[in-house]
């Protein structure tokens, strides 16, 4: 039998507010912040006082569960589709403060202009934002929000308005009032879908609907769940992960959040992210998405977050029924998993285990999919006691890297990730690495592998962000000095420049694609890369070796020749760099490959 995957329907303006008012469609305290511009809210309002349309907004009903008691508990509908333009409606309308993207609450008023209205220009300024103009002005109603009050005057407002412009028409007056709260009227389609149906065919009817095509985050499901869930404190829960990503980037952010928010504030949750206002880290700001995905990672040997949204509704994956001790459970596993996440030990202890394999910046990691996984491997090796506590920290750089060098996450990630966990169930983490190791590290992939994949042109190619992560763990000198490493240059001041000077090879017919290569960058100190200017290798090298000879300071601050070799060693650039023009430059990109791959290897298994 087919089973009808929705219910469109028609709601009014008023009916949806009161719903919202009333409970019966959840909209979290804390969903995502307010980010429509406030011109976006005045053109909603223009466009329903005009009749046009304004789009679906899409309900999913939460799925019936068994109760313990065997009784069927009815599920609350949350809007996941229209939150902005819903939310646009209540302040605008129902005169209530949203959270801003800057997490402050704050009114939006839009003004009318009644003698506007009278206007058969189609681009007459009828609504507007609010600002003192329309404050002073008498012809303007500043905010409409005072219209739509249930008891606003309407006999009241008239007089006094027609006081206040004697050129209006008390009866025209009256009509254009009615037009305008007739927009509590106006009807806005609602696609309700069925509490039967998966997370992903939800997803899909989503992306399908949506004018814009946009794929909505399997995230934004799990929080939404979650922080309309009062019961199992799922605001709360909600508030943590959000606050947490945001601290994360802002910890600043913790001064507001003691101001605004006193109920979060003496909340447990608050003392647990205390640590982070005085947070220093930036090389992985975790996004709630990758919050949700490490909790779920390491409590549950799942990795879909779809998964998660089943569980959250209680979900029994064997009989395809919904029972309440499933959600029960999953909230607090999932609470503890999130805990585990925010823990400032757990956190602190994980980044030391990145920065100790050499990825020190933000600068050195181009996707957050592989930090996910390890850190939720880090997370459950830390809880099993499956490895000695000395060796956690290993096998979590170890993962992470080989994970980075074979993109090994970059692909359909949450497949790769229970591939992964499933794996590690059944033999362990050891065996799984090594396996791993032996599957796919063979001498073909360092010889040619990952030559090949130095072969591009991006700063963010992965093999040549741990090529980088390679000389930081190694604590190398950049190229021509002897006192400034290349991790002083990346954390602080340094830049990726040319070893073959840009200029020089432009100069000499080479494209862009060509001097624009991985083994022709090098993070340079600025004031070598002003010494070394346009000029060919052979010109510049020749100059530091000069200066190994006069101890005359000219190009960097090398003056002693084995340890110049050493520096052209530690960087992977070969000692005949220093006879080479534009014409031996391919010849030089092929051995600094190799040189690369070489080091890339060496670090790998020094790890």
């Amino acid at each position: 039998m087919l089973v009808e995957k929705y219910n469109p329907n028609s709601l009014s303006v008023s009916a949806i507010l009161g719903l919202i008012a009333s409970g019966d469609i959840a909209i979290p305290e804390i969903q995502r912040p307010f980010v429509w511009k406030k011109k976006q809210v005045r053109d909603l309002l223009d466009s329903l006082y005009k009749g046009y349309p304004t789009g679906y907004l899409i309900i999913w009903k939460n799925p019936n569960v068994k109760l313990k008691d065997g009784s069927i508990s009815a599920g609350k509908k949350i809007l996941i589709d229209g939150q902005q333009r819903v939310t646009a409606l209540m302040t605008a309308i129902a005169g209530i403060s949203v959270v801003n993207s800057d997490y402050k609450k704050e009114r939006i008023k839009i003004a009318f202009n009644p003698f506007e209205a009278l206007s058969d220009d189609k681009d007459a300024e009828i609504f507007a934002v609010q600002d003192q103009s329309h404050l002073k002005g008498k012809k303007w109603i500043p905010d409409v929000a005072e219209i739509f009050k249930n008891d606003f005057s309407v006999f009241s407002f008239i007089r006094k308005y027609c006081e206040d412009n004697p050129e209006m028409n008390p009866e025209t007056l009256d009509k254009i009032l009615t037009n305008l709260r007739s927009i509590g009227n106006r009807l806005i389609g609602v696609i309700e879908l069925s509490e039967n149906l998966d997370i992903d065919i939800v997803t899909d009817i989503f992306i399908r609907i949506n004018s814009k095509g946009t794929a909505l985050s399997q995230g934004d499901f799990v929080m939404s769940k979650i922080a309309a869930d009062e019961n199992y404190g799922g605001n709360m829960l909600r508030k943590a992960i959000d606050y947490f990503a945001h601290l994360c980037v802002e910890p600043s952010f913790y001064d507001f959040i003691k101001e605004n928010d006193t109920e979060f504030a003496q909340s447990e949750y608050m003392q647990k992210l205390a640590w982070l206002k005085d947070d220093k880290e930036s090389v992985f700001d975790p996004e709630c998405d990758d919050i949700l995905r490490i909790a779920l990672m390491h409590m549950y040997p799942r990795a879909k977050l779809a998964d998660l949204v089943s569980l959250l509704s209680g979900r029994d994956f064997e009989t395809r029924e919904f029972k309440i001790e499933i959600t029960e459970e999953t909230y607090k596993k999932l609470t503890q998993g999130v805990l585990n996440v925010i823990n400032k030990n757990n956190f602190n202890q994980f980044m030391l285990a990145i920065r100790g394999a050499g990825f020190i910046s933000s600068k050195l990691v181009n996707s957050y999919m592989a930090l996910d996984f390890a850190y939720a491997l880090y997370l459950r090796l830390s809880i099993s006691k499956e490895v000695s506590v000395s060796e956690v920290k290993r096998i979590v750089q170890k993962w992470y890297v080989l994970s980075v060098l074979t993109g090994r996450y970059s692909s359909s990630p949450e497949t790769a990730f229970y591939r992964d966990i499933r794996r590690i169930n059944e033999v362990g983490v050891v065996k799984t690495l090594e396996d791993i190791e032996a599957a796919l590290l063979s001498d073909n992939f360092w010889d040619v592998k990952v030559v090949q994949d130095l072969a591009y042109t991006s700063t963010i190619n992965p093999t040549y962000l741990v090529y980088l992560a390679a000389q930081v763990a190694g604590n190398d000198m950049s190229l021509l000095l002897n006192n400034i490493t290349v991790k002083d240059l990346i954390e602080i001041s340094g830049d990726v420049h040319h070893i073959f000077p840009k200029e020089y090879l432009k100069s000499n017919g080479f494209s862009k694609n060509l001097y624009n290569q991985d083994a022709n960058y090098a993070y340079l100190d600025t004031q070598v890369n002003k010494s070394i200017g346009k000029k060919a290798p052979c010109e510049y090298f020749a100059e530091a070796l000069k200066q190994c000879e006069t101890k005359i300071v000219t190009c960097g601050s090398i003056t002693e020749l084995d340890v110049l070799k050493e520096n052209l060693k530690a960087n992977c650039i070969p000692f005949d760099v220093c006879e080479m023009t534009y014409a031996n430059y391919e010849d030089f990109l092929e051995k600094r490959r190799v040189l690369m791959a070489k080091k890339i290897k060496d670090f790998y298994y020094s790890l």
